[in-house]
Protein backbone atom coordinates (compact mmCIF):
# COMPACT_ATOMS: atom_id res chain seq x y z
CA UNK A 1 0.00 0.00 0.00
CA UNK A 2 2.85 2.40 0.83
CA UNK A 3 4.45 1.64 -2.52
CA UNK A 4 1.19 2.39 -4.38
CA UNK A 5 0.79 5.67 -2.47
CA UNK A 6 4.38 6.62 -3.28
CA UNK A 7 3.86 5.85 -7.00
CA UNK A 8 0.67 7.95 -7.07
CA UNK A 9 2.43 10.87 -5.36
CA UNK A 10 5.36 10.67 -7.80
CA UNK A 11 2.99 10.60 -10.78
CA UNK A 12 1.05 13.54 -9.39
CA UNK A 13 4.25 15.52 -8.76
CA UNK A 14 5.41 14.90 -12.36
CA UNK A 15 2.00 15.99 -13.68
CA UNK A 16 1.99 19.19 -11.63
CA UNK A 17 5.56 20.06 -12.63
CA UNK A 18 4.77 19.48 -16.30
CA UNK A 19 1.40 21.22 -16.06
CA UNK A 20 2.70 24.70 -15.28
CA UNK A 21 2.11 25.96 -18.82
CA UNK A 22 -1.55 26.21 -19.73
CA UNK A 23 -3.39 27.38 -22.81
CA UNK A 24 -5.71 30.32 -22.41
CA UNK A 25 -9.40 29.43 -22.69
CA UNK A 26 -10.11 31.63 -25.72
CA UNK A 27 -13.84 30.90 -25.61
CA UNK A 28 -14.22 32.21 -22.06
CA UNK A 29 -11.64 35.02 -22.28
CA UNK A 30 -12.41 38.45 -23.69
CA UNK A 31 -10.67 41.57 -24.84
CA UNK A 32 -12.62 44.73 -25.59
CA UNK A 33 -11.25 47.95 -27.08
CA UNK A 34 -12.98 51.24 -26.26
CA UNK A 35 -12.47 54.09 -28.72
CA UNK A 36 -13.89 57.53 -27.93
CA UNK A 37 -14.73 60.44 -30.20
CA UNK A 38 -13.63 64.05 -30.07
CA UNK A 39 -13.92 67.19 -32.21
CA UNK A 40 -16.28 70.11 -32.78
CA UNK A 41 -19.15 67.94 -34.07
CA UNK A 42 -18.41 64.88 -31.94
CA UNK A 43 -21.91 65.10 -30.44
CA UNK A 44 -23.17 63.80 -33.80
CA UNK A 45 -20.88 60.76 -33.73
CA UNK A 46 -20.55 57.88 -31.30
CA UNK A 47 -17.88 56.00 -29.38
CA UNK A 48 -16.84 52.54 -30.56
CA UNK A 49 -16.65 49.20 -28.78
CA UNK A 50 -14.57 46.54 -30.48
CA UNK A 51 -14.30 42.86 -29.62
CA UNK A 52 -10.90 41.24 -30.18
CA UNK A 53 -11.16 37.46 -29.82
CA UNK A 54 -8.02 35.72 -28.61
CA UNK A 55 -6.60 33.43 -31.31
CA UNK A 56 -4.13 31.73 -28.98
CA UNK A 57 -2.37 32.22 -25.69
CA UNK A 58 -0.27 30.52 -23.05
CA UNK A 59 0.37 31.16 -19.37
CA UNK A 60 3.23 29.70 -17.36
CA UNK A 61 2.56 30.26 -13.68
CA UNK A 62 5.92 28.85 -12.60
CA UNK A 63 8.02 31.01 -14.93
CA UNK A 64 5.52 33.90 -14.71
CA UNK A 65 5.19 34.37 -18.45
CA UNK A 66 2.28 35.05 -20.76
CA UNK A 67 1.84 35.25 -24.52
CA UNK A 68 -1.30 36.23 -26.46
CA UNK A 69 -2.12 36.45 -30.16
CA UNK A 70 -5.10 38.12 -31.83
CA UNK A 71 -6.12 37.85 -35.49
CA UNK A 72 -6.96 41.36 -36.70
CA UNK A 73 -9.41 40.01 -39.29
CA UNK A 74 -11.50 38.52 -36.46
CA UNK A 75 -11.93 41.83 -34.62
CA UNK A 76 -15.50 43.04 -34.67
CA UNK A 77 -17.23 46.39 -34.07
CA UNK A 78 -20.01 45.94 -31.50
CA UNK A 79 -21.44 49.47 -31.46
CA UNK A 80 -25.02 49.44 -30.23
CA UNK A 81 -27.67 51.82 -31.46
CA UNK A 82 -26.34 52.07 -35.01
CA UNK A 83 -27.61 50.56 -38.24
CA UNK A 84 -26.01 47.31 -39.38
CA UNK A 85 -24.77 49.05 -42.52
CA UNK A 86 -23.08 51.79 -40.47
CA UNK A 87 -21.50 49.19 -38.16
CA UNK A 88 -20.21 47.35 -41.26
CA UNK A 89 -18.71 50.61 -42.61
CA UNK A 90 -16.94 51.27 -39.29
CA UNK A 91 -15.67 47.67 -39.25
CA UNK A 92 -14.39 48.00 -42.83
CA UNK A 93 -12.58 51.26 -42.02
CA UNK A 94 -11.03 49.71 -38.89
CA UNK A 95 -9.65 46.79 -40.93
CA UNK A 96 -8.55 48.93 -43.88
CA UNK A 97 -5.08 50.35 -44.48
CA UNK A 98 -6.32 53.55 -42.79
CA UNK A 99 -6.21 51.86 -39.36
CA UNK A 100 -5.23 48.22 -38.66
CA UNK A 101 -4.31 47.25 -42.23
CA UNK A 102 -5.22 43.60 -41.63
CA UNK A 103 -3.74 42.51 -44.98
CA UNK A 104 -0.23 43.64 -43.99
CA UNK A 105 -0.57 43.07 -40.23
CA UNK A 106 -2.78 40.01 -39.65
CA UNK A 107 -1.80 39.57 -35.97
CA UNK A 108 -1.45 41.50 -32.76
CA UNK A 109 0.90 39.90 -30.25
CA UNK A 110 1.71 40.41 -26.60
CA UNK A 111 4.63 38.67 -24.90
CA UNK A 112 5.40 39.36 -21.25
CA UNK A 113 8.91 40.33 -20.19
CA UNK A 114 8.18 40.38 -16.42
CA UNK A 115 5.26 39.51 -14.18
CA UNK A 116 5.76 40.68 -10.62
CA UNK A 117 3.39 39.77 -7.77
CA UNK A 118 2.04 42.80 -5.88
CA UNK A 119 -0.10 42.78 -2.75
CA UNK A 120 -2.76 40.06 -2.58
CA UNK A 121 -3.87 38.81 -5.96
CA UNK A 122 -2.51 41.68 -8.06
CA UNK A 123 0.33 41.50 -10.56
CA UNK A 124 2.42 44.12 -12.35
CA UNK A 125 2.87 42.97 -15.95
CA UNK A 126 5.44 44.30 -18.38
CA UNK A 127 5.69 43.11 -21.92
CA UNK A 128 6.07 43.84 -25.59
CA UNK A 129 3.00 44.60 -27.68
CA UNK A 130 3.29 44.27 -31.44
CA UNK A 131 0.52 46.16 -33.23
CA UNK A 132 0.48 47.44 -36.80
CA UNK A 133 4.05 46.18 -37.28
CA UNK A 134 5.39 48.23 -34.36
CA UNK A 135 6.60 46.68 -31.09
CA UNK A 136 6.43 48.81 -27.95
CA UNK A 137 6.80 48.04 -24.26
CA UNK A 138 3.58 48.22 -22.24
CA UNK A 139 2.92 47.99 -18.53
CA UNK A 140 -0.31 47.15 -16.76
CA UNK A 141 -1.75 45.98 -13.48
CA UNK A 142 -3.97 42.92 -13.37
CA UNK A 143 -5.98 41.18 -10.69
CA UNK A 144 -6.62 37.46 -10.29
CA UNK A 145 -9.99 36.42 -8.82
CA UNK A 146 -12.66 33.85 -9.60
CA UNK A 147 -10.18 31.85 -11.72
CA UNK A 148 -9.50 34.71 -14.13
CA UNK A 149 -7.17 37.65 -14.67
CA UNK A 150 -8.71 41.09 -15.22
CA UNK A 151 -7.20 44.42 -16.13
CA UNK A 152 -7.02 47.29 -18.55
CA UNK A 153 -4.44 49.42 -20.29
CA UNK A 154 -4.55 52.67 -22.25
CA UNK A 155 -2.50 53.06 -25.41
CA UNK A 156 -1.89 55.78 -27.96
CA UNK A 157 -2.66 54.72 -31.51
CA UNK A 158 0.05 57.04 -32.85
CA UNK A 159 2.69 55.18 -30.80
CA UNK A 160 1.99 52.21 -33.10
CA UNK A 161 1.95 54.17 -36.36
CA UNK A 162 -1.85 54.42 -36.56
CA UNK A 163 -3.36 57.81 -37.38
CA UNK A 164 -6.70 58.23 -35.57
CA UNK A 165 -9.58 58.33 -38.04
CA UNK A 166 -10.85 61.81 -38.81
CA UNK A 167 -13.93 62.79 -40.84
CA UNK A 168 -15.71 65.98 -41.86
CA UNK A 169 -12.48 67.96 -42.11
CA UNK A 170 -11.41 66.94 -38.62
CA UNK A 171 -14.59 68.15 -36.92
CA UNK A 172 -15.21 64.54 -35.85
CA UNK A 173 -12.38 62.16 -35.05
CA UNK A 174 -11.46 59.36 -32.71
CA UNK A 175 -9.20 60.11 -29.78
CA UNK A 176 -5.60 58.98 -29.98
CA UNK A 177 -5.84 57.18 -26.62
CA UNK A 178 -7.80 53.92 -26.59
CA UNK A 179 -8.58 51.68 -23.64
CA UNK A 180 -8.22 47.91 -23.75
CA UNK A 181 -10.15 45.95 -21.11
CA UNK A 182 -9.51 42.25 -20.77
CA UNK A 183 -10.49 39.14 -18.89
CA UNK A 184 -8.16 36.16 -19.37
CA UNK A 185 -9.29 32.69 -18.28
CA UNK A 186 -6.62 30.00 -17.99
CA UNK A 187 -7.59 26.67 -19.54
CA UNK A 188 -7.52 23.40 -17.71
CA UNK A 189 -4.64 21.43 -19.26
Amino acid sequence: MRRLTLLILLALARHLAAGQTVDIDAGRSSLTVHVEKTGLFSAFAHNHTIQAPIASGKLDTEKRTAALTFNTKEMKVLDEGVKDSERADIDQTMKSDKVLDVQRFPEIRFVSTAITPQDGSRYQVRGDLTLHGVTKPVELLLTFSNDRYRGSVKLKQTDFGIAPVSIAGGTVKVKDVIEIVFEIVPGRN
